[in-house]
């Protein structure tokens, strides 16, 4: 079963910033705190704390059910990541929410993005396999940062992925970070300060196309 904690809880926020970690191709075991995967996003949340408030963000980090993505017609992770969306704007509703990944975490908040709720996606070092479907982040803000030294997921794919991307979403960007790994170890300020410039200009962008949109439709 999944569990989504909550590290800011602001009673009206101006966004939701739901955190997603990563995990392995195939694996069915249930997500624990001692996996690397997840404390590693644990981490990032504790980080993130103080950015949250001063913004007025509403931050939550979500622990799959099961480590592994394993369906390739219906993912674990990304079911499970529907589920908190939905938890998430039924707590705090019409509120926007942006979704931020980390690697298996990065594919699974692209695939999760075409929920009416998310304005965008902010992706560390994703797991973007070839040919992995785009149309979820039509309308979305992108933002992707991958290290050039990073072994285990490919920096070319996801630059192509953006590339993609770039004539359906309403933006999309793919930073390199000269000399970064995978797993945010190195260069740890870098990534942080990508995630809080990348969330706060989404938020600023996408909450006023989406008040822009609500009008329209008045």
């Amino acid at each position: 079963m999944s569990r989504l904690d909550h590290y800011v809880a602001p009673t009206e926020p101006r966004a939701v910033v739901l955190l997603l970690h990563g995990g392995q191709q195939h694996n069915v075991e249930p997500v624990k705190n001692r996996h690397a995967s997840w404390w590693r996003m644990a981490a990032l949340a504790r980080s993130l704390r103080r950015h949250a408030t001063e913004h007025d963000f509403a931050l939550s980090l979500l622990q799959y059910g099961q480590r592994g993505w394993n369906d390739p017609i219906d993912p674990s992770p990304v079911k499970d990541t529907r589920a908190a969306i939905s938890e998430l704007t039924d707590r705090w509703q019409g509120v926007p929410v942006v979704l931020v990944g980390h690697s298996m975490g990065g594919r699974t908040a692209c695939r999760a993005a075409d929920d009416p709720s998310v304005i965008g996606v902010v992706g560390l070092a994703p797991w973007l396999p070839e040919g992995e479907p785009n149309a979820s982040i039509s309308g979305k803000h992108l933002r992707i940062l991958h290290g050039t030294q990073d072994s285990w997921t490919s920096p070319a794919l996801s630059r192509e992925y953006v590339e993609r991307s770039l004539g359906t979403a309403a933006s999309a960007t793919w930073t390199s970070l000269p000399g970064g790994g995978h797993f945010m170890f190195r260069q740890s300020e870098a990534w942080k300060r990508f995630v809080k410039d990348s969330v706060t200009d989404i938020v600023g962008v996408g909450s006023s196309q989406g008040r822009a949109a609500q009008e329209d439709r008045a």
